[in-house]
């Protein structure tokens, strides 16, 4: 009769065996000090104040920056900003970093094995006089490997992945502020030649107008008073203009530090103020205001940094607890090199070793509290985060408004202006009135299109707020590094 390969008792006993490891790692999750992560309520209302003006389309969502800036000269400018500004780039490198050190905590989980082989010669003093003794060693071993029952370590890889995390967002945070600086920048510029056309053209109207004072002046027609009146606002627009020479050079020179290159070729042939005439970019819708938690890149990076102070309560919790590690190897000793593999020369070493504080004058309970104060004021911060995007959302949408009305009653002043120049046209071609006339009427309406400009200027610019404030067409769920 075959003897059976196991008995009922040997068969249960191997089955409370399984059972016991699969149960380990829960028994191991329910020792750990980690606490869980729970976001905080939004400190902010269902809906957006009334006052804003209705919801608009939302054009281009997850798309990128290139669908919405659509002007090929600014999408080269913000291309070579992306690729060649120095704040950016360094903080891309610091998302490495924080990479790499969040590698480090994340390796402390696994044990590290090591290889190691030796050999010793010595003399050896016996009855029959000095002998040549020889000894041999190889082997593997784990030193000093933490068993993390109490989530220590775990804590420490979770406040790693976090900060990661968000030092990725902070990345994506100055991503999006370049953008918007570039584009604003660009639409200075932009302006900076309008400005510059026309009040090159007031000068020349009050040099025209100081020439024909003075003759006016010499026939006796005028008086001295208006000669200096003329002297004093032609220097005043030559003055002007001087300042707006240097209002371009210094905008240049901004926007060249963005660029990340000193020549970039910003000559006045790609600036000619025709930005500022085009119909300008579709506007933003806000959405819901919860919708920021997905859009703004510095709302999550303060998340991340709430998640970081949360998983340092749980290292600072499981400090209290002993801390168990196990240094274990296996090796095989002979007193000759062919002797080292043969049967009888392996050796298994185990050495588990315990530490528990007992008398530290309430440094560890310590800790635990500051790690509990540090998660607190990392709520704080990131309910602040929360509330500033609100309002930095609202002021762009009232700014908005204000906007779309400001540059509505300047085309209107401006065409008004217009027409008053063709009547002073028409009156100088029949006699009416003078040349002085005329000029007067070209100075306002040159005086109405500076206007303009800047009315147009604020409308672009406040897009390109929106466009920040809003998240641009940053996501959440989208990370440009390598997983870690």
């Amino acid at each position: 009769m075959t003897e059976p390969l196991s008995t009922p008792r040997t068969t249960r006993s191997l089955t409370r065996t399984r059972l016991h490891l699969l149960a380990l790692p829960w028994l191991l999750a329910a020792c750990s000090q980690l606490p869980e992560y729970r976001r905080p309520a939004l400190p902010l209302p269902a809906q957006w104040p009334a006052a804003l003006g209705p919801t608009v389309s939302e054009p281009l969502r997850g798309g990128d920056w290139a669908d919405y800036f659509s002007d090929a000269r600014l999408q080269a400018l913000i291309t070579q900003a992306l690729a060649n500004n120095r704040d950016l780039r360094a903080t891309a490198l610091k998302v490495e970093q924080a990479r790499a050190q969040f590698q480090i905590s994340r390796a402390s989980q696994w044990p590290s094995l090591n290889a190691a082989a030796a050999g010793n010669r010595a003399p050896v003093a016996t009855a029959a006089g000095t002998l040549q003794s020889s000894s041999y060693s190889v082997g593997l071993s784990v030193t000093a490997f933490e068993l993390d029952f109490f989530g220590r370590v775990a804590s420490l890889k979770e406040q790693a992945l976090a900060q990661y995390l968000g030092t990725a967002q902070a990345y994506e945070s100055a991503r999006l502020s370049l953008i918007a600086s570039v584009a604003t920048g660009w639409l200075s510029l932009q302006a900076d030649e309008a400005q510059l056309a026309l009040l090159r053209g007031t000068l020349g109207n009050l040099e025209a107008t100081l020439d024909l004072t003075r003759r006016a002046v010499a026939r006796g027609t005028l008086t001295q008073q208006n000669l200096l009146l003329a002297e004093t606002q032609t220097e005043a627009a030559r003055a002007a203009l001087s300042q707006g020479e240097l209002q371009r050079e210094r905008d240049v020179h901004a926007l060249q530090l963005l660029l990340g290159q000193p020549d970039a070729g910003l000559g006045s042939e790609r600036l000619d103020g025709s930005a500022l005439t085009q119909a300008p970019w579709a506007d933003l819708a806000p959405g819901l205001p919860s919708d920021l938690l997905l859009h703004r890149p510095d709302i999550a990076q303060a998340e991340q940094a709430l998640v970081a102070a949360n998983a340092n309560v749980g290292a600072a919790r499981a400090a209290l607890f002993p801390r168990i590690s196990l240094t274990a190897g296996i090796s095989s000793l002979s007193p000759e090199l062919s002797g080292l593999f043969k049967s009888g020369s392996q050796g298994f070493t185990l050495t588990p070793q315990a530490s528990l504080p007992l008398l530290d004058a309430g440094q560890n309970k310590a800790q635990v509290e500051a790690a509990r104060l540090g998660r607190d004021m990392a709520t704080a911060q990131y309910e602040k985060a929360i509330q500033s995007a609100f309002r930095e959302v609202a002021d762009a949408l009232s700014e908005r408004a204000a906007a779309v009305r400001q540059l509505e009653a300047s085309e209107r002043q401006a065409q008004a202006g217009q027409g008053q120049l063709r009547l002073a046209q028409r009156s100088l071609e029949m006699g009416v009135s003078s040349r002085l006339d005329w000029l007067a009427a070209e100075r306002n309406w040159l005086s109405l299109r500076q206007q303009l400009v800047q009315a147009q200027l604020n409308r672009l610019q406040n897009q390109v707020t929106v466009y920040q404030v809003l998240g641009g067409h940053w996501r959440q769920e989208a990370h440009r590094f390598a997983s870690p």
